[in-house]
C-alpha cells in the first residue's frame, strides 16, 4: 500500500510535464469511460449500494491518512489486506451486482441484434391468451378471489417455473379460475404462462426488497412487484382483500385497472406491439406508492 501511494508522489516534476496530443480517437475513448463511470455512479446511487460504497470511500481515505502521517503498521495491514478486499467487495455487492447484470441481459436493443432465435414470435402470446386472462381477472375480481399470473416475455421464467406444479394446458379463463378458487390444492401461489399455454401453478416467487413501496401491499402484491424486478414479465394480480385487478412490470405495480387499460398493456407489450405503452396507457393506473 505505502509503495502505491509513493508512487503516485514521486518523481513528478511540473516543468517536465509535456501535454500530448488529442485524436479523435482519444477524445471518444475519454467520452465512452466518463459515460460508463457516471452510469455507475447513478446506479450506485439509485441502490442500497451507495451506503456500502460510502463506507469503502472512508476506509481509502483513512488509508491515505495513515499514508501521510506515515502509521506504518496500519500501511502494512492495508497492503496485506487488499487482496482479499476486491474478493470481499464484490461477496458484499452481490445483489445489487447481480440486479446489474440481470438489467443488462433485459436489454433488447442490444441482444436483438446477437440473436440467434427464430423462434421468438412462437413464444409471444397472442390475443386469445390476453382476453383469457382479462375474463379470468374479471371473474375473480367481482368475488374477490385473489390471484398471481406470470406472462413470459423474452426473459425465461424457467426458475419460477420449477417450484410449481406443472400443468401444460391451452390458456383458459376457466382453468385460471378454477386454479385460484379457495381451499384448492393449486389456489396457493403463482400461475406461469407462456408459450400461450399455463406451464406450472403453485409457483413460488421472490419478494420485492424495495422500501418504497404501500405498507397496505399484502404477500401476494410484493411477490408481483420483486418477480418483475428480475424479469420482463406482465405479473397480473388480483387482490383477495378490494378485488382490485394490478399488474407489475418493471418493478412497478400499477394498480386498480380497468379492463381496458388491462388490454391496452398486455397487446402493446407484445413484440410486434408499438413501443410507446408507458405515456399511453400506464397513466391510468396508479403506481405503488
Amino acid at each position: 500500500m505505502e509503495q502505491y501511494f509513493n508512487s503516485l508522489f514521486t518523481n513528478i516534476r511540473f516543468s517536465d510535464i509535456v501535454i500530448p496530443s488529442v485524436g479523435l480517437k482519444d477524445i471518444l475513448d475519454i467520452l465512452i469511460v466518463a459515460y460508463l463511470i457516471y452510469k455507475i455512479i447513478f446506479w450506485v446511487k439509485e441502490t442500497r449500494a451507495w451506503v456500502l460504497f460510502k463506507g469503502i470511500i472512508v476506509i481509502f481515505a483513512f488509508a491515505l491518512g495513515a499514508f501521510v502521517l506515515r502509521l506504518n503498521t496500519i500501511l502494512w495491514i492495508f497492503s496485506k489486506t487488499i487482496s482479499v478486499g476486491i474478493i470481499a467487495v464484490i461477496v458484499v455487492f452481490q445483489p445489487e451486482l447481480r440486479k446489474a447484470l440481470e438489467q443488462l441481459g433485459k436489454n433488447r436493443h442490444i441482444f436483438d441484434i446477437l440473436s440467434f432465435d427464430t423462434s421468438q414470435s412462437n413464444r409471444d402470446y397472442t390475443e386469445k391468451t390476453v382476453e383469457e386472462v382479462i375474463k379470468a381477472s374479471e371473474k375473480m375480481s367481482a368475488v374477490k378471489t385473489g390471484a398471481l399470473m406470470l406472462i413470459e416475455r423474452d426473459v425465461p421464467l424457467g426458475d419460477f417455473e420449477r417450484t410449481g406444479i406443472p400443468i401444460d394446458a391451452v390458456v383458459t379463463s376457466q382453468l385460471l379460475i378454477n386454479i385460484f378458487e379457495k381451499n384448492t390444492p393449486l389456489h396457493d401461489g403463482a400461475v406461469i404462462i407462456k408459450n400461450n399455454r399455463v406451464a406450472a401453478a403453485t409457483c413460488f416467487l421472490p419478494l420485492t426488497e424495495s422500501n418504497d413501496i404501500s405498507m397496505d401491499l399484502g404477500t401476494r402484491h410484493r411477490a408481483a412487484i420483486g418477480s418483475s424486478e428480475v424479469s420482463d414479465a406482465f405479473v397480473v394480480v388480483v387482490s383477495e382483500e378490494t378485488g382490485a385487478i394490478s399488474i407489475a412490470n418493471g418493478g412497478v405495480l400499477y394498480r386498480n385497472l380497468s379492463s381496458d387499460a388491462m388490454r391496452r398493456m398486455l397487446l402493446q407489450g407484445r413484440h410486434g406491439a408499438t413501443k410507446k405503452r408507458k405515456r399511453i396507457f400506464w397513466r391510468r393506473g396508479k403506481k405503488n406508492e
